[in-house]
């Protein structure tokens, strides 16, 4: 018996199914422990999942390669996933044209910002080159940042570190902001977070309402489109 699961584990431990998997129990592992702790941002299903799955990949000793070759189909996901948020933006397609200018304006300060700010402390803290390049996408999600820090020299996965840390204290710090600034409109609400915490906020908007979610949906893209635009000249900015 011992000798047919020690077979078993090595072919599943070789087949793409495993890393699917692997992924599909870790988030729904993950998703139970947030519910049970309220929804609290600190709690966000992505981060158990994330430690869940390094363990599982420490424990076992299996490449992360190997798990990413069944990994990847939810990976491909990710496109599809973010270019779906269109779909709550139409439907307030109405609201969203009376406030066009000042959210093209709100939303390229906010790009501009969330990139120009951790350049500068990273900068004056003595950063490296490559770091400030992986750092100053960090503020849009993950699919786009990692593009943009791969094309401007940056390193992708570090970038996709600092996206998850600057997803989850946009979270935290939001309520927070709202209540001290007596921000009550959804929209406005729901806007910030798209462009602040990208993914992770339009999920917490959509736990605001559907308003707020179609608003976070439309400043993470315009945060990602922006960000793509103003980024590339960064490299010639910098010093070396």
């Amino acid at each position: 018996m011992t000798d047919e699961l020690g077979a078993f584990w090595v072919f599943l431990s070789d087949s793409p199914l495993l890393g699917l998997t692997a992924t599909l129990l870790a988030f729904l592992a993950a998703t139970w422990l947030w519910e049970r702790a309220g929804r609290h941002p600190l709690a966000h299903p992505v981060l158990p999942a994330i430690v869940l799955l390094m363990g599982f990949l420490w424990v076992t000793g299996i490449e992360y390669q190997t798990y990413f070759d069944g990994a990847q189909y939810i990976h491909f996901l990710l496109g599809p996933a973010t270019v779906a948020l269109a779909i709550p933006l139409y439907d307030h397609l109405e609201r969203i044209r009376k406030l066009l200018i000042p959210l093209l304006v709100a939303g390229t300060a906010g790009a501009a910002t969330a990139a120009l700010s951790a350049v500068g402390v990273a900068l004056a803290l003595g950063a490296s080159r490559e770091t400030l390049l992986s750092l100053a996408p960090k503020s849009v999600t993950s699919p786009i940042a990692m593009g943009i820090a791969e094309k401007i020299g940056g390193l992708p996965s570090l970038t996709a570190g600092l996206v998850l840390i600057t997803g989850t204290m946009g979270c935290i710090t939001a309520p927070l902001v709202f209540r001290v600034l007596r921000l009550r409109d959804e929209s406005v609400r729901g806007f910030a977070l798209g462009v602040a915490a990208h993914g992770f906020g339009t999920a917490q908007a959509f736990g605001i309402s559907a308003l707020a979610g179609a608003f976070a949906g439309l400043g993470l893209g315009l945060a990602g489109i922006l960000t793509a635009l103003i980024l590339p000249l960064l490299p010639a900015l910098l010093p070396g």
